[in-house]
């Protein structure tokens, strides 16, 4: 299934379970901590500059973002892990992503998380947990490792390299390699999600 992207657009902003959409559309969803460049990652998967607004604010985003895209929707999940926020918003927020999962009316259109983990950093507490709590439901998830143009070709084929020997042994979870500035991974991630909309 080829994906076409051109009449992409932003369809909905969710900010309390009540308005999840009860739509039988397809669902990829994209989750990561603040700053580790989902609304790059948007961009450059649809090819546009600013359908998903780049903030230099980490943490901005505190609705779940529903992306018309073709056939399906692409699910701008609230980044997790900003420090600045107040812990009332963190909880806010963190509570409207485990609505998405476990009270949504539409939790079976959900065909695949797409969670995202700086390259530089390796995955954080709130991503173990993340990848920890999709494993023990059964949720259907691949790992993006993300601004792998940040490192050299041989630091990045290490840090690669450590995540799959160490973070995911035994796990069969292979991070697939992701920049929006050289636009490596676009087409692979674009055929993951094409192959997750067809089973």
């Amino acid at each position: 299934m080829t994906i076409q992207t051109a009449n992409a657009s932003l369809a909905l902003c969710v900010g309390r379970s009540s308005q999840f959409p009860r739509d039988p559309r397809p669902e990829i969803a994209l989750s990561g901590r603040s700053n580790v460049g989902k609304s790059s990652l948007i961009n450059t998967l649809l090819g546009r500059k600013s359908l998903a607004r780049v903030s230099s604010t980490p943490g901005k985003t505190i609705t779940i973002n529903y992306y018309s895209v073709d056939r399906f929707y692409l699910v701008d999940l609230p980044g997790y892990g900003y420090a600045r926020r107040s812990q009332d918003s963190k909880a806010g927020w963190s509570s409207l992503t485990e609505d998405f999962f476990l009270k949504n009316p539409s939790a079976d259109a959900l065909r695949l998380v797409i969670q995202l983990i700086d390259i530089r950093t390796g995955p954080s507490t709130d991503d173990i947990h993340m990848i920890n709590f999709m494993l023990e439901r059964g949720i259907p998830f691949t790992v993006v490792a993300t601004k792998t143009d940040k490192l050299s070709k041989a630091r990045l084929a290490e840090a690669l390299k450590e995540l799959e020997d160490t973070v995911f042994a035994g796990t069969g979870i292979t991070p697939l390699p992701f920049s929006s500035v050289t636009k490596e991974g676009k087409e692979q991630l674009l055929r993951v999600i094409s192959d997750a909309l067809e089973r």
